[in-house]
């Protein structure tokens, strides 16, 4: 209940302030697991993301120091956060990396939708960075369908830096799933990995069209 008051509140004020244009929400499945695997600008995209999909709930990670705060606004803070599907996790290190992986594998095998970003952390200068395998990873041992996803736009929403977001224009578009079910048995799995996040960043790139750049990004945010 929480959580539907919250969601439509926020998407009523997103679509007052922001005027957001969402095309292809039909792309994401009723039901059952999938991964929805976006561009990413800005710290908002965890939220726009979710509140564009209308007709289920979609999960995404948040550093932990938002569940951990004290006082009235650590409970606001906690109670927001979880309310609006984030979920928990360290940020620091390899071994925090793979248990993000591993809770997020877990919500997909019990058939929720949850949001992913192979570039790893946000773009400063808005290019599509290379993708990060963990995406592969979630697709192939969930057998989850990975729809594309490219947000523009929320970059000006909350540039990085700044702390509260502010009225603009941004869009959102899901692309048509993919499916990484079968087909990759016969390669190596390192190499099934590659390909297959090689052909989501494709696809993600089809809808952001943004420029690429042909590396990984490095830059390390506080989100």
């Amino acid at each position: 209940m929480l959580y539907g008051a919250l969601r439509q509140t926020a998407a009523v004020l997103a679509r007052t302030l922001c005027r957001p244009t969402i095309e292809g929400r039909e792309n994401v499945p009723a039901r059952g697991a999938v991964l929805l695997a976006s561009n990413h600008l800005s710290f908002v995209d965890s939220v726009v993301i979710p509140l564009s999909v209308t007709h289920r709930r979609v999960r995404f990670l948040a550093k932990s120091d938002y569940f951990e705060g004290t006082g009235l606004k650590g409970r606001v803070t906690r109670t927001v956060f979880g309310s609006l599907g984030a979920m928990p996790v360290q940020r620091g290190n390899a071994r925090d990396a793979l248990m993000s992986l591993e809770m997020m594998l877990d919500r997909l095998r019990e058939g929720e939708a949850c949001v992913v970003y192979p570039e790893g952390t946000r773009s400063r200068d808005g290019r599509l960075y290379r993708g990060r395998t963990g995406v592969a990873h979630l697709a192939l041992e969930s057998k989850a369908p990975v729809v594309p996803v490219a947000v523009s736009g929320t970059q000006r929403v909350q540039p990085i830096g700044a702390s509260m977001p502010r009225p603009h224009p941004f869009t959102v578009r899901f692309g048509e799933p993919l499916d990484f079910s079968t087909g990759y048995d016969h390669l190596a799995p390192g190499k099934a990995r590659r390909e297959i996040t090689d052909r989501v960043m494709d696809a993600i790139h089809g809808l952001s069209g943004q420029e690429r750049a042909h590396e990984y990004n490095t830059y390390t945010t506080e989100e």
